[in-house]
């Protein structure tokens, strides 16, 4: 486990009081350009990293900023090279990946793992939920208090209050005041309370009725 207390904590530019990275971790490099807020709680087998390899000299501030009581879930990829920032109070659920750099394929001859990657800054705004398995690609600007429906692929901006969901991400419900929420949010009260019909009762099979009936005989041997 990693706190601000341990060594490993402490390789961070800063590592918030209260926060913790859960055991086993990821992989994790580049901590000097990663600041983690306080109070946030960083999954297992989570992996941050800033850069393209360990060591790589990305100047003087961070690039990767994850806010104050923060959850990021159980193995999830945060990959940062240029400018990634998460804000207060979100929290994903697992195996999330969150990237400012893609692949670039300008040249359609040269093979994409060749050719230079192409980065674009990332936001996440504060008091948003991101379910499991969502992606945010390069460029993602996404508002405040957000939910990104599970398996998502986000791209470019998002408004604030609202629900995106799909590939690629779209809204499908957003937040205006004095109207609230559009389409509105489900009533529980006035959801079907469906019953729960009765188990079946099999049949005894004709061995295990014959047997019943030797045992409730008054000549059956006790």
């Amino acid at each position: 486990m990693v706190t601000a207390d341990t060594p490993a904590g402490r390789r961070f530019a800063a590592f918030g009081p209260g926060s913790l990275a859960a055991f086993p971790p990821g992989t994790i490099f580049g901590e000097r350009w990663i600041e983690i807020g306080a109070d946030t709680l960083i999954g297992a087998l989570v992996s941050m990293s800033a850069g393209m390899v360990p060591g790589q000299d990305l100047g003087p501030v961070p690039v990767l900023r994850i806010g104050d009581r923060c959850v990021i879930g159980r193995g999830s990829h945060i990959v940062a090279h240029q400018s990634l920032s998460i804000g207060d109070d979100v929290f994903t659920g697992p195996y999330v990946y969150i990237t400012d750099q893609n692949h670039g394929y300008a040249d359609p001859d040269l093979p994409i793992g060749r050719q230079m990657p192409r980065n674009a800054a990332v936001q996440i705004g504060s008091g948003s939920w991101l379910g499991a398995g969502a992606v945010v690609l390069p460029g993602s600007r996404i508002g405040r208090n957000v939910v990104v429906a599970a398996g998502s692929v986000v791209r470019g901006p998002v408004p604030d209050h609202c629900v995106v969901a799909g590939v690629p991400a779209r809204v499908v419900r957003h937040y205006t005041p004095g109207d609230g929420w559009i389409p509105p949010l489900p009533d529980p009260a006035l959801q079907p309370a469906w019953p729960v019909p009765p188990l079946p009762v099999s049949p005894l099979p004709a061995a295990a009725e014959r047997l019943q009936g030797v045992a409730q005989s008054p000549d059956s041997p006790r």
